[in-house]
């Protein structure tokens, strides 16, 4: 039997994709397949039984859960606008063809992106320990008598959490903006300010405009990874002091594999998870098909 040379080249692409595919639906769809269906199940391992929806009724009785959707809300309202501004900032300046020493600025604020949170989480309790740097520059300015605890106390941890994920992700944001502002053309700047267009106006008439398929990507990719934080919370402060620093992926972690597991409820937390992050990823979908 022959084939044409089309056939050939699809078959051949087939053959490379089909391996990847198959891994992703082992690791990836199974999983959430088996999570959804024990979303409706109660008991302990080997044991499970359906209940269905006691999983899910009980979301709108747990004070714990509603704590932690706060802690997750208080992550998104800081650290997106946070991040989305200040990494616009540095790109539009990082952008000017007139600026020296561009490749070292912009490695210097993207090399946080390349640390592991591990080592960030090391990194920040090290400054901020009752004897670490901070503690120490503040009492040699003698604005404290001695070493303030900000990993045990609820607001300033949660700032410190919220200062790693900005310091984090503020040069990965800013590497998506910097490749946008580079495609638009330098010659509708010029105009603009030949017709006496103010820096300020350039900048919200011209540059926030043609970025908005971007702002869309990047604000949608910032809301679903704050949802869905985890690593700062465990390697820093552990969800403490008391559960004031335990975002929603951390609660059903903690419910999931701490102490007494509760697979089912964690799952259908999990579940609930999934349905916000994927509808906020068709959102960034349906707004990145747009063209005007």
């Amino acid at each position: 039997m022959k084939f044409s040379v089309r056939e050939k080249q699809n078959m051949t692409g087939w053959a490379f994709l089909t391996p990847a595919v198959i891994l992703i639906f082992l690791m990836n769809f199974i999983p959430i397949i088996k999570a959804i269906l024990m979303s409706f199940q109660t008991g302990k391992t080997g044991n499970m039984r359906f209940a269905g929806f006691i999983n899910y009724a009980r979301i709108l009785e747990d004070s714990k859960c509603k704590d932690a959707l706060m802690v997750t809300l208080e992550y998104v309202v800081v650290t997106v606008p946070l991040i989305i501004v200040l990494a616009l900032i540095l790109a539009v300046l990082l952008n000017d063809p007139k600026l020296k020493l561009k490749g070292i600025y912009r490695t210097c604020i993207f090399v946080p992106a390349a640390v592991s949170m591990v080592a960030s989480a090391v990194i920040f309790r090290s400054l901020f320990a009752t004897d670490g740097f901070v503690n120490s520059v503040l009492i040699q300015l003698g604005i404290l008598e001695t070493g303030y605890n900000f990993l045990g106390r609820p607001v300033s941890a949660k700032i410190i959490l919220m200062m790693i994920r900005v310091w984090k992700n503020l040069g990965y944001q800013m590497i998506f903006y910097l490749a946008a502002l580079q495609s638009i053309d330098i010659s509708l700047y010029e105009a603009a300010k030949v017709d006496g267009a103010t820096a300020l106006q350039r900048f919200f008439k011209i540059t926030v405009p043609l970025l908005k398929p971007t702002l869309v990507f990047t604000l949608v990719m910032s809301v679903n990874a704050a949802i869905q934080v985890y690593d700062e919370s465990v390697n820093l402060t552990n969800g403490g002091p008391g559960n004031a620093t335990m975002p929603i992926a951390h609660y059903i972690y903690s419910l999931a594999f701490g102490g007494v597991p509760n697979f089912g409820y964690a799952c259908a937390l999990s579940v609930i998870v999934l349905i916000v992050v994927g509808s906020l990823t068709m959102i960034q979908m349906k707004a990145g098909d747009r063209r005007e």
